[in-house]
C-alpha cells in the first residue's frame, strides 16, 4: 500500500521527468543531425512537439498538487482566517468546475478527432493521442484539487483549534 500512495504522490514526476530527458535528447539528436550531418529526422520535431503538449497538461496536475498555479492574493490576505479559508474552498470549487468544463471539451475532441481517423504526418499515431492528453490532465487535476482542498481544510482547522495561532 505505501509503494501505491508513493507513486500515487509521484505520479505526474513519473512523467514529466522522462519526458523532458527524452525531448532534450531528441532536440539534441536533431540539432547535431541537422548541422552537422546536413540531415535531420522527420519525425522527432513531430515527437517532441506532442511530448511537450502531454507535458503541459500533466504540468497542470502537477501544479495543482503542489499549489503552485500563478494567483493573486490581494483579497485573500484581507479576510479573516476563516474568511480566507471560505474563499479558498469557493476558488476551489470554481477551478474544479473549469477543469471539468475543459474535460469535457477535450473529450468532445478526442471523439471528433477520433471519428475522422486522422493520424500525425510523421508518426503517423491516432491524433486522438495527443488531444487526449487534455482530458487525462483536468481529470488528474481536479483529483489534486480536491486532495489539496482536504488537506488544507482539515489541516487548517486542527490547527485553529484551541486558539493556535497560525
Amino acid at each position: 500500500m505505501k509503494i501505491l500512495l508513493k507513486i500515487w504522490d509521484h505520479l505526474e514526476e513519473f512523467f514529466l521527468i522522462p519526458s523532458l530527458m527524452l525531448s532534450t535528447a531528441l532536440i539534441f539528436i536533431q540539432v547535431v543531425m541537422r548541422y552537422v550531418f546536413h540531415n535531420s529526422l522527420a519525425w522527432s520535431e513531430e515527437a517532441v512537439r506532442y511530448l511537450y503538449v502531454w507535458q503541459t497538461w500533466i504540468g497542470v496536475s502537477y501544479a495543482a498538487r503542489n499549489g503552485s498555479h500563478l494567483r493573486i492574493t490581494m483579497v485573500k490576505d484581507r479576510l479573516p482566517a476563516k474568511g480566507q479559508k471560505v474563499l479558498e474552498l469557493f476558488v476551489t470549487v470554481l477551478w474544479i468546475g473549469f477543469a471539468v468544463f475543459v474535460m469535457i471539451q477535450g473529450m468532445a475532441a478526442v471523439k471528433t478527432i477520433a471519428a475522422f481517423g486522422q493520424k500525425s504526418s510523421a508518426l503517423k499515431i491516432p491524433m486522438q493521442i495527443c488531444y487526449l492528453s487534455i482530458p487525462v490532465g483536468m481529470v488528474l487535476m481536479s483529483i489534486r484539487l480536491i486532495e489539496r482542498a482536504c488537506k488544507d481544510w482539515f489541516q487548517s482547522s486542527k490547527s485553529t483549534e484551541g486558539g493556535a495561532a497560525e
